[in-house]
């Protein structure tokens, strides 16, 4: 009796696994082609997978940078309002500069990797240790502003030009 309850089990499981399979292609609706890329690029070592995303975003001319960093480097807008400290060509670009880290350096740290999300753990830490630093360059207002707020807010002193 002992094998026939065993042979029931096995079907019992089998038949739950095979229901979750199931269940999980009708809630993954996708088109023959996107499963087929998914199974190709699944495939791929990481060299190649780095080259497709290159190719890719030349090909369709996009890039993977943070809306902060891709903002910081735009060109000014005339419509916006001077900046502060006044620039000689008048433009609404702000430049975001830390003085002096405070006491809070990891709080600070962790302000400069939420305002550019391409910033290494070390690449913040020593912007914090080799003041006066240039946080974000030629930012639009609003970004200056939201930058200054982080990182007063952290702790640190900081200059707009």
């Amino acid at each position: 009796m002992t094998d026939d309850t065993k042979k029931v089990e096995d079907i019992k499981e089998e038949a739950v696994k095979t229901e979750v399979k199931a269940e999980k292609k009708e809630a993954k609706k996708t088109s023959g082609n996107v499963d087929k890329l998914v199974e190709d690029i699944s495939k791929l070592s990481v060299l190649e997978l780095s080259e497709l995303v290159a190719n890719l975003q030349e090909k369709l001319g996009v890039s993977a940078m943070p809306v902060p960093v891709a903002a910081a480097s735009a060109a000014p807008v005339g419509s916006e309002g001077p900046a502060q400290g006044g620039e000689s060509a008048g433009g609404a670009t702000q430049t975001v500069i830390i003085a002096n880290a405070g006491t809070n350096k990891i709080g600070v740290i962790k302000a400069l990797r939420e305002i550019n999300q391409n910033l290494t753990l070390m690449d913040a830490k020593n912007m914090t240790e080799q003041v006066p630093a240039e946080v974000l360059k030629d930012a639009k207002a609003e970004d200056a502003k939201a930058a200054v707020e982080k990182l007063k807010a952290a702790g640190a002193t900081v200059e707009v030009k």
